[in-house]
């Protein structure tokens, strides 16, 4: 009897390791499953005419003179007919500094006693179900401003050391709420993930005297593993995948971060997300998923590292080998991942 043989990646940069599981591999479609179930509210605090049920919003885009007016709130004061709002979250996982209450506290965050920083919701759209995959390419050139904005606000603040924008979709990926968000974490320290990609990248760096991520989207571009390309952006399939499904979007331009996007590649940007995001609901009816924007803003990070965008559809349930162990079992190989997310976008 043949003993089945499957496959051990490593992940690019990081000090992790994959099973690919080509022996009993699974069909993207294998997942396919009732459409996932949104939280049900009586009334949405994210969607319009429900503003004062929210905190006053630090930015609000608001249409005018045939583009966008930026704004912000105070009080009890609410815009109406907006385009994007970011508010802060009422529940935060780091929160502004204030005066220390307690010297003495043992278990201290960047000498404040707290978890100091900022934790803001930003609502994508004032259409409840305006999700990437299918909103319009304008609103979601607003998005990726609106991250931009925050972005480069939130690093100027000297408790800032790393700011995170994520997004979580379905109940199973933790949004409790469904209308169309997105979350922005800034905090004190850079984590340990992105530390360990930042640090990894400088050593390839001062090896080979250019970037691991350019020299990447060579070799994936050639690649079974790749989805979509135009002029100015990359999706693939990592190597390595953690997640059934998971592909990463990167632009082809070198830069640690988006602050500095232009017109055109911020629409590019929208365009590549949306057909990515499409194909992946099609593909698999709407799974839960999360993304994430992994970035560099420190000025010595500039030359080797290079932004990108990780989408984790929500598959699989990680059970005790992987929580025990740091090490992963994906199911679906990346090479089948990206061949059904393409005919998908081909179709």
């Amino acid at each position: 009897m043949k003993m089945p043989y499957n496959e051990l990646r490593k992940d690019y940069l990081l000090d992790r390791w994959v099973v690919i599981a080509t022996e009993r591999s699974r069909r993207p479609t294998d997942f396919i499953k009732q459409r996932t179930e949104q939280v049900k509210t009586a009334l949405c605090p994210l969607c319009p005419g429900n503003e004062h049920l929210t905190p006053p919003a630090t930015l609000v885009y608001l249409p005018g003179n045939g583009g966008v007016q930026k704004n912000k709130e105070e009080g009890n004061f609410r815009y109406k007919d907006w385009l994007i709002r970011v508010i802060p979250n009422l529940y935060p996982a780091f929160s502004p500094p204030k005066a220390p209450q307690d010297t003495q506290c043992i278990m201290r965050s960047a000498n404040y006693g707290y978890a100091v920083g900022h934790h803001e919701v930003l609502i994508e759209s004032p259409n409840h179900t305006d999700h990437p995959s299918d909103s319009p390419i304008p609103q979601l050139v607003h998005l990726i401003n609106a991250y931009k904005d925050r972005l480069y606000e939130l690093t100027k603040k000297p408790y800032v050391s790393y700011v995170q924008i994520f997004r979580n979709h379905g109940l199973e990926a933790g949004a409790s709420l469904s209308h169309a968000h997105s979350q922005i974490v800034a905090m004190p320290f850079v984590p340990s993930i992105f530390n360990g990609e930042q640090k990894a990248s400088e050593t390839y760096f001062n090896m080979h005297h250019n970037c691991f991520f350019c020299n990447l989207i060579k070799e994936e571009s050639q690649t079974q593993r790749l989805i979509l390309e135009n002029e100015h952006f990359v999706a693939f399939a990592p190597y390595a995948s953690v997640h059934p499904m998971e592909f990463w979007i990167i632009p082809k331009r070198h830069a640690p971060n988006f602050l500095d996007l232009n017109a055109d590649e911020t629409g590019a940007f929208a365009r590549t997300l949306q057909t990515s995001m499409k194909a992946l609901k099609t593909l698999v009816n709407d799974p839960p998923y999360n993304y994430g924007i992994h970035l560099a803003t420190a000025k010595e990070t500039q030359k080797h590292f290079h932004w990108h965008l990780e989408v984790y559809p929500h598959l699989a349930i990680w059970a005790g080998f992987e929580k025990s162990t740091g090490m992963y079992i994906n199911t679906v190989t990346p090479e089948t991942a990206a061949q059904e997310l393409r005919k998908i976008i081909h179709e």
